[in-house]
Parts: structure tokens; C-alpha cells; sequence
């Protein structure tokens, strides 16, 4: 798994590539908060071929620290990979999900 973030004015984009199982979610996870600490999340989940349950309670810990923080968290993307694992865990209708032309 790779992370890359950039940051503007609105605030960071965190893209993932690869798998986020239980082996790197640790490491999705860090970044998700660090960042979640100082500005609104984007996490681009383009190229994201597999997630696991760990994956996706890394994507929920940072939604609801964003709530709690009064910030902005959107999955940007998000490849058919991770659109099932969230359609069937119906979590496809508690984040905020936006599908941008590349």
C-alpha cells in the first residue's frame, strides 16, 4: 500500500493505492488521523484493489473524529473493490461519497 497526500487551501487529499488490509491499515489509519488533526479530509480510494474490516474501521475511526471535530471527511472515487465491501455493509449510505472525472 502506498498514501499519498496533498494539501491546498480546502484542505488534504489522502490517496491510497493497493490493498488496506490488516497488515497496512495501521498505517492508513495514522495518516487518516494526523491529518484529520490539522484540516478536512479527501480519501481517494481510486486505486484501492482490496479492503478488508480493518480497512474499513480505519475509514470509519476517521469519520467520526472528523464529526467530533467539526471537520469534513468524503471518500473520493472509490474503486468497484471498495464500493462492494461498502454497499454490503451498507456504509455506502453513511459516507459522504463523491465520484470526480480523473
Amino acid at each position: 500500500m502506498d498514501i499519498i497526500t496533498q494539501s491546498n487551501f480546502q484542505g488534504t487529499t489522502i490517496k491510497i493505492t493497493g490493498e488496506i488490509d490488516l497488515a497496512t491499515s495501521p498505517k492508513a489509519r495514522k495518516v487518516i488521523l494526523s491529518t484529520l488533526k490539522k484540516s478536512n479530509v479527501l480519501v481517494n480510494l481510486s486505486a484501492v484493489t482490496y479492503i478488508d474490516s480493518s480497512g474499513v474501521a480505519s475509514l470509519v475511526e476517521g469519520l467520526q473524529m472528523a464529526k467530533e471535530n467539526h471537520k469534513t471527511f468524503y471518500l473520493l472515487n472509490i474503486s468497484q473493490n471498495v464500493r462492494m465491501v461498502l454497499e454490503l455493509s451498507h456504509l455506502d449510505q453513511v459516507f459522504q461519497i463523491i465520484e470526480q472525472s480523473q
